[in-house]
């Protein structure tokens, strides 16, 4: 980060940006103390901020006995300013690891400009205090070079794309924050209105509803850094508040999408020294749930899943047999290297299994020593059980784990294990890959609920093929959808819309809604579809998730400046809180009751106050 703009009072360069070529310079340097050291009168301090660090030497002949006698008691995290002159360090004593390793800055004037309590953890890379007591005192753990590092590449990249947008023809266009519910397939979060006492808004899960109204109010071309809010569980690439980057576009099919967001991917990638090829794969959807058994396959490394139901169809083993037999699946996948594992710690991996819907989990080990290992083998005939190495392409040191059950369960019991054994294994996943993943399903049925729910959203056109399809066989309705897919994680994902007020109506009716429901929920985008509505389509992509994976980050908290727990409280605020101007003014002795709404994603408790001006 050098040569920055450094015309300020207080400072002339920064502490990242000296190097040999400023031998000589008379410079002043303002941050923290990092490190203080006395080595024999002389006292040397590692000066750090936002740019790197410098090495300062405080020598008693060069400043003040006043200047000296506060440098022999400097506390870290003082902030202080420094005048000296650049020199080269003495031979031997430069630091190779340091971007300044090379010169030091010789002291002949120092300034504490504040003092600091001692730290509660160390402000330094690569620290192992825990999640929670960093985030209490995240000012303090922003100091941290990895941490300005994640927010600069999460600026560059954010900038970038922008760039490139812009390059585009788009326009940055702001949606309202206060709005309306839209069926994200999340909670949403509410908030009172006081001007209109029992109502209230939704906050966006996303800013679907009005990009659509940009396109039919003759736009064209939208984007948006766009703040979207969701009551969900939460994990480590989930935020209750997070960031995307919005498109829309109209006059556009799929393929229009796709080629245009890989151009504003490029010069995103491209910013931050990413070296990736494009044009990148299309997956069918279908695809990516045989060959990996999730929508968002991490294709850095192999352990695909492998169908063997006709193998096993007529098999003594009837856990496998009555399966097949039964219209389910009997899939596999062979994870190298685990078969001299013991018993235990495979029949560990149940949990992992169960956890994902099975009802236990079977396995096969073949030990590096040429035997085999299983409580199953037995009720396999040779020609079953040679068929199952052929297919799981089996070699001494193999593990080859299975899964029996409905194509949704195995697929989601093997896409789970893949991963573990990944992890377990220490598989290399160097580098980055991206995908497209197409033609989702337009529908799947939530058995929680009763009912169709859109797989991607309602407002997604069905392929013209399926339309006949929406209300007679909704899960043979296609879609199109596509999602972008990095190392394993969605980080972005479109459709083209529904622009026909008919197919819209047919789509919320399949999905439960009464037309008297259509109407009061979404009767302003039907009657905008019909008034001359184009064919348009977009793509949101998740910049907290997109950053994550460029900044080699486990978490998006560790890009994210102001991220909550995973119990979606922020420790060091204190919110959510029960105070504020949410509470009943005082002596007003008025509020309104708790509301319960029963249906939608409005499940909520409200307590609405009448708080006065």
């Amino acid at each position: 980060m050098s040569e920055l703009n450094n015309k300020f009072s207080m400072h002339t360069k920064t502490c990242g940006e000296l190097r040999k070529e400023n031998i000589g310079e008379e410079v002043v340097l303002t941050g923290w103390v990092w490190h203080n050291r006395d080595h024999g009168g002389l006292i040397f301090v590692d000066l750090r901020d936002r740019d790197g660090y410098t090495q300062v030497v405080i020598d008693p002949d060069c400043v003040t006995p006043e200047e000296f006698a506060i440098a022999e008691h400097l506390g870290r995290e003082w902030v202080i300013k420094i005048e000296g002159k650049v020199r080269a360090r003495q031979e031997g004593a430069e630091n190779p690891d340091m971007a300044t390793g090379q010169i030091e800055v010789l002291a002949n004037g120092l300034q504490v400009l504040n003092k600091s309590l001692t730290p509660p953890f160390s402000i330094e890379d690569g620290i192992e205090t825990d999640e929670t007591t960093r985030m209490k005192w995240r000012y303090l753990d922003l100091r941290r070079p990895e941490m300005y590092q994640a927010l600069a590449l999460r600026h560059t990249v954010a900038q970038a794309m922008r760039s490139a947008l812009n390059e585009h023809g788009f326009l940055e266009i702001e949606t309202p924050i206060l709005a309306n519910s839209t069926p994200e397939g999340a909670r949403d979060y509410i908030v009172p209105s006081r001007p209109n006492p029992g109502t209230f808004y939704a906050l966006p899960q996303s800013p679907q509803q009005f990009k659509q109204m940009l396109m039919i109010g003759g736009v064209e071309r939208y984007y948006q850094i766009a703040r979207c809010f969701r009551d969900e569980d939460l994990r480590a690439d989930r935020q209750p508040e997070f960031t995307q980057v919005d498109i829309e576009m109209s006059f556009v099919e799929g393929e229009d999408v796709m080629n245009l967001m890989e151009e504003v991917l490029a010069e995103a990638l491209k910013a931050v020294g990413v070296e990736h090829e494009f044009p990148l794969q299309r997956m069918q959807y279908r695809e990516a749930m045989d060959r990996f058994g999730c929508d968002r396959p991490d294709t850095r490394f192999g352990m695909e899943l492998v169908d063997i139901t006709d193998i096993v169809k007529d098999s003594g083993f009837k856990v496998f047999s009555s399966v097949a037999q039964s219209g389910g699946i009997v899939k596999a996948i062979n994870a190298k290297g685990a078969g001299d594992w013991s018993r235990g710690e495979i029949e560990k991996l149940a949990s992992i299994a169960e956890a994902n819907g099975a009802k236990g989990m079977a396995w096969i080990a073949f030990t590096s020593d040429g035997k085999e290992k299983s409580p199953i083998i037995k009720f396999f005939s040779d020609e079953e059980f040679a068929g199952i190495k052929e297919a799981l392409d089996v070699e001494p040191g193999d593990l080859v784990l299975f899964a029996a059950d409905t194509y949704e369960v195995a697929n989601a019991v093997l896409a789970a294990l893949r991963l573990h054994m990944a992890e377990a294994l220490d598989i290399p996943r160097e580098g980055h890959a991206l995908l497209w993943v197409v033609n989702f399903p337009m529908f799947h049925y939530d058995e929680d609920e009763g009912k169709y729910s859109a797989e991607h959203h309602p407002f997604t056109h069905v392929l013209e093929e399926d339309l006949d399809k929406i209300e007679s066989d909704p899960l043979a309705c296609g879609s199109y959808s596509y999602d972008l897919v990095m190392d394993g994680f969605e980080v972005g994902g479109g459709t083209i819309r529904i622009h026909d007020a008919e197919e819209q109506k047919r789509i919320l009716k399949v999905c439960g809604l009464t037309d008297e429901e259509i109407e009061e929920k979404f009767g302003h985008l039907i009657h905008a579809l019909e008034l001359g509505a184009p064919p348009h389509g977009g793509i949101a992509l998740g910049l907290d998730r997109l950053v994550m994976l460029l900044a080699d980050k486990q978490s998006i908290r560790d890009v994210i400046a102001f991220p909550k727990t995973s119990s979606a409280s922020d420790p060091m605020t204190g919110a959510p809180n029960q105070g504020g101007n949410c509470s009943p003014a005082q002596g007003s002795g008025s509020s309104y009751p708790v509301i319960i709404v029963q249906e939608g994603p409005w499940r909520a408790f409200l307590n609405v106050t009448d708080k006065k001006d």
